[in-house]
């Protein structure tokens, strides 16, 4: 039986407290399992060229998709914490922390949980990898995603979101043949609606260069290779430190 985010936003303490107050903040969550440099580059880009205010890094305590996490929710917290260090737009929350039983965290109810504390003039956003579009059919009330908060997609080079219409979940399509190409090309704008002939708006970042396997990273950080160019030295640091993923 799944469990709703209480309000327990928690944001890091430190942090302001006017977060979602009349700001457009974009919800990114995720493993961070361990957070590295392609998800920087996702959240700089997204805050870039949507103009955020600020996007909230949220790890999840459990994710329904996945089986196991090589790294505690305290120790994926504090990692992220350490690597948006000296990012003034960039903030960490806890509302994805895990259920007392264990329950899974699902997205749909912490973005309802969200948009509880959004005042007048604030916008909400849901940033994702093109992996999570992809797989948006599966998730629990994925089709219910882009109409809780204005979805934007990081995709990688390569990746097929092409037709993008047969990924999208079971009652949701397009309803324009093209997109609208917004800052040279770095953006593009697709309208979707759902059979009630509500209308959403879905953001795709095409092209982000920072390919990066968190299964690969841990290996890398396991056998001493190749991980320093993948993740803020600090996390590295931290990493060691602790004897993560030993």
């Amino acid at each position: 039986m799944e469990q709703k985010p209480t309000n327990r936003f928690a944001v890091e303490r430190g942090a302001r407290e006017d977060l979602l107050h009349g700001r457009r903040v974009a919800f990114f969550g995720g493993s961070f399992d361990p957070p590295h440099i392609g998800h920087l580059a996702v959240a700089r880009a997204a805050r870039e060229l949507l103009r955020l205010d600020e996007v909230l890094f949220v790890p999840v305590g459990r994710q329904p998709l996945k089986i196991g996490l090589g790294a505690a929710y305290e120790d994926r917290c504090a990692m992220t914490r350490i690597a948006i260090e000296g990012e003034p737009e960039f903030s960490v929350s806890m509302i994805d922390a895990p259920h007392a039983e264990d329950a899974p965290n699902y997205t749909a109810e912490t973005l309802e949980a969200l948009q509880g504390m959004m005042s007048k003039g604030g916008k909400l956003f849901c940033l994702m990898g093109a992996d999570s579009l992809l797989a948006l059919d599966h998730w629990h009330r994925g089709a219910e995603i882009p109409f809780l908060a204005e979805v934007i997609v990081a995709s990688r080079p390569g990746e097929a979101l092409e037709p993008l219409g047969e990924h999208l979940p079971m009652g949701l399509k397009l309803a324009v043949e093209e997109p609208e190409k917004l800052e040279n090309g770095r953006l593009e704008r697709w309208k979707i609606v759902d059979q009630g002939g509500r209308a959403a708006l879905l953001n795709i970042l095409p092209g982000l260069h920072n390919e990066v396997s968190a299964t690969e990273l841990r290996t890398a950080i396991q056998t001493g290779r190749g991980s320093e160019q993948l993740m803020p030295h600090a996390v590295l640091a931290y990493i060691h430190n602790h004897g993560i993923y030993t």
